[in-house]
């Protein structure tokens, strides 16, 4: 049997492994904080090209040496800023479309990072993921929201720009910067805190590239990835709202519950990833990982997810994750408003609108109105109840008997007939006595009314 299991192997012929296409992804910061979130995302992280684009030479030379600088718009701006004028922003981006179409050439997937709100940001992001996008790369965008206190003005360029670039990149996340203070205290610097949220960007998106293209136990590779943004049934498919998140726990007791609530619960998104439509879920430990932790964490996520949801599921295993448990969370198509502020103000502008519209009512119906409206005001003359008090032996009828409301006038005066009644009927009784008395004295025989004399 050996030999014959040599010959058959000697006999078969032999096919090289067809090695599989490296993945290249390259991350782009636009605008003045998008460049310094990609400046700090390079420190943290390895094995992805970082590139910082920006019209403002100044602020290229503060980028740190592990992002490549790229200055844009020169011809437009002079290598100044663009002062908060998103068409400035365009316009820079525009005059160099060729050069920027290079720096995205190449890649399969490019991910855009944007803090909106400002001139370079707002306007010349929606340009580069245009560029991309006709390039057929996968295109995620991350942007960021400005805080409240920079003022209505830049929340409105912020809103604006969001929904061109909606239509430009493949799946896109949203981190307003007021979500800041669910994770530091407000006494924090600035600095600290905004970096706070780079360190959870990194986790999140090196989770992400570990998931994709790292060999596991169950594999999740690139072409999940991109099943799992395509749908069919769109002709020309919108950005989906997304949901990155990456936590990684020290292993005891309870570890798994705190690792689904930490997944399902980050703190800088305004939204979660109920009703989501797609789904990669990885789950990573080390090889005693067992099925109970496995179940537990899949079961508490399809569970919240929309029921029509694509789910791909992975696990694994290796010596990095010795005593820790690590889940990589990325849910897309997330049914949510980023801004329902504006939307509530609509609906109350148009009710108003449809109240001004209505026909005002014609005179005569208002002065009826006001006739009906005055008879109703008329007081009602008050009634005084009589407290009427039945004495013992009366029948139960006569106590059921309510006394009937009437005036203290109209009472009194049919008190007063009910009396003048009673006496002339007392009279009439005592004369028609004392008839009857005389008509009976006058037949009695005369020898017997000398026993009657005392009759008058």
């Amino acid at each position: 049997m050996a030999k014959r299991k040599k010959s058959l192997k000697k006999s078969l012929p032999k096919y090289p492994l067809a090695q599989a296409k490296k993945i290249k992804i390259r991350v782009v910061g636009i605008g003045g904080g998008g460049c310094s979130i990609v400046s700090e995302l390079a420190s943290r992280m390895g094995k992805i090209s970082f590139v910082a684009a920006n019209t403002d030479s100044k602020a290229l030379k503060a980028i740190g040496k592990k992002a490549t600088p790229f200055q844009f718009g020169e011809n437009i701006t002079k290598g100044w800023g663009t002062g908060m004028n998103p068409e400035l922003g365009r316009a820079a981006a525009l005059s160099d479309k060729e050069r920027i179409k290079k720096v995205l050439t190449g890649f399969d997937l490019c991910i855009l990072v944007s803090s909106l709100g400002g001139g370079t940001g707002s306007g010349a992001s929606p340009i580069f993921a245009k560029i991309s996008q006709d390039l057929n790369n996968i295109t995620y965008g991350i942007f960021t929201l400005p805080f409240k206190f920079e003022g209505e003005k830049k929340r409105e360029i912020a809103r604006d720009s969001l929904r061109k670039l909606r239509s430009k990149v493949s799946i896109f996340s949203v981190i307003p910067n007021e979500r800041i203070f669910q994770i530091i205290n407000k006494k924090t610097p600035l600095t600290e805190a905004l970096s706070s949220i780079n360190k959870n960007l990194a986790e999140s998106l090196e989770g992400l590239i570990e998931m994709i293209f790292q060999p596991a136990l169950i594999n999740i590779d690139f072409a999940d990835f991109k099943a799992l943004l395509s749908n069919p049934k769109l002709k020309r498919e919108m950005g989906k709202l997304t949901y990155l998140n990456t936590v990684k726990l020290k292993r005891q007791e309870g570890t798994t519950k705190d690792l689904i609530e930490k997944v399902l619960n980050c703190p800088l998104f305004p939204y979660s990833v109920h009703r989501a439509k797609g789904v990669l879920l990885n789950i990573s430990g080390e090889k005693d990982l067992s099925l109970a932790e496995v179940t537990q964490i899949s079961n508490t996520i399809s569970g919240l997810v929309s029921k029509e949801a694509k789910i791909i599921f992975g696990i694994s295993q290796g010596r990095k994750y010795k005593d820790y448990l690590q889940t990589t969370l990325l849910a897309t198509d997330v049914p949510a408003r980023i801004f329902p502020q504006k939307s509530i103000m609509k609906k109350i502008k148009k009710r108003k609108k449809k109240e001004s519209i209505k026909e005002k009512p014609s005179k005569e119906k208002e002065e009826i109105k006001k006739t009906a409206i005055k008879k109703k005001k008329k007081p009602k003359p008050k009634t005084k109840k009589i407290k009427v008090k039945i004495k013992k032996g009366k029948s139960s009828s006569a106590q059921e008997q309510k006394p009937k409301e009437e005036s203290p006038e109209a009472q009194l005066a049919e008190m007063k007939i009910r009396k003048n009644a009673l006496q002339i009927k007392k009279e009439t009784e005592a004369e028609e006595e004392k008839m009857l008395a005389k008509e009976k004295f006058w037949e009695t025989p005369a020898f017997l009314r000398r026993n009657n004399s005392q009759i008058s």
